[in-house]
């Protein structure tokens, strides 16, 4: 079982490697632009005119712009909304970059990736411990009654609602722990935590996802897969920081701990 478990935590580092080193993962962002703070519609080092409207974002161009969309060379005008699939989908490019439409709490921008960014070139790995079965412990999720949105500070300065489900429970380090925790589309328990190696041997918070809960709340805890945040990568993500009381009194060193 310890070799299984080992086995199959060095394919999933190696699958995050890959993805946060693939032309369009975290690495190649180069900026988030907020239309907003832009009401003339021209952003910064990107062709076009961007406006936000109540549906969306509305681009208007002239081919000498030399943007592209679904594909094809764009002139004109045309309503975007936001990109929900893979940022190397995206509807609008220029050259080899990906202009990527989202869209927080009502405010639209546009992320930038760059297949050539300093970050993706200057990459060289991501600094792991390697697997050890003393840090994956099983879990126990309760769930409020009801969602919980709270504020938090986010890592580009601003403060957004946070959706939180319920607490996950588990033994560690001669105690019980718990962390406030949201849930992913697939059911997967989302932990954003520190830890007393944070900012100091490990990036300063990391994410935690637990599989999701069975019928009576149990599930597995595994801090081997602990992960970087996107903004450990790029510092132009949004990544919330921990909620009040997700901070471990204890070292954590297992899981993703910094970039080599």
């Amino acid at each position: 079982m310890t070799t299984d478990a080992s086995d199959a935590w060095k394919q999933w580092h190696e699958q995050r490697v890959e993805s946060v080193s693939a032309p369009y993962g975290p690495l190649a962002l180069t900026a988030t632009h907020w239309i907003e703070d832009y009401p003339e519609g021209r952003l910064p080092d990107i062709p076009g005119n961007w406006v936000a409207d109540e549906g969306g974002v509305v681009l208007t161009a002239a081919e000498t712009d030399g943007l592209s969309v679904d594909g094809r060379p764009f002139s004109g005008e045309v309503a975007l909304a936001a990109d929900t699939g893979p940022e190397s989908g995206a509807r609008v490019a220029l050259g080899a970059k990906r202009l990527v439409v989202l869209v927080r709490e009502g405010v639209w921008g546009v992320r930038v990736y760059d297949p050539g960014s300093a970050a993706r070139q200057a990459f060289r790995g991501i600094e792991a411990e390697p697997h050890d079965p003393r840090w994956s412990v099983p879990g126990r999720f309760t769930p409020y009654d009801g969602t919980r949105t709270i504020r938090l500070g986010n890592a580009d300065g601003r403060e957004r609602g946070f959706a939180l489900v319920g607490e996950l429970t588990f033994p560690l380090g001669g105690q019980q722990r718990t962390l406030k925790v949201a849930q992913q589309g697939d059911g997967r328990l989302w932990a954003v935590f520190a830890d007393a190696t944070s900012g100091d041997t490990s990036f300063r918070f990391r994410f935690l996802f637990s599989p999701a809960p069975d019928a009576e709340g149990r599930t597995t805890v595994d801090f081997n897969r602990a992960q970087l945040p996107p903004c450990a990568f790029a510092d132009h993500f949004l990544c919330p920081f921990p909620a009040p009381g997700n901070t471990l009194d204890l070292a954590v060193e297992a899981g993703e701990r910094r970039l080599s």
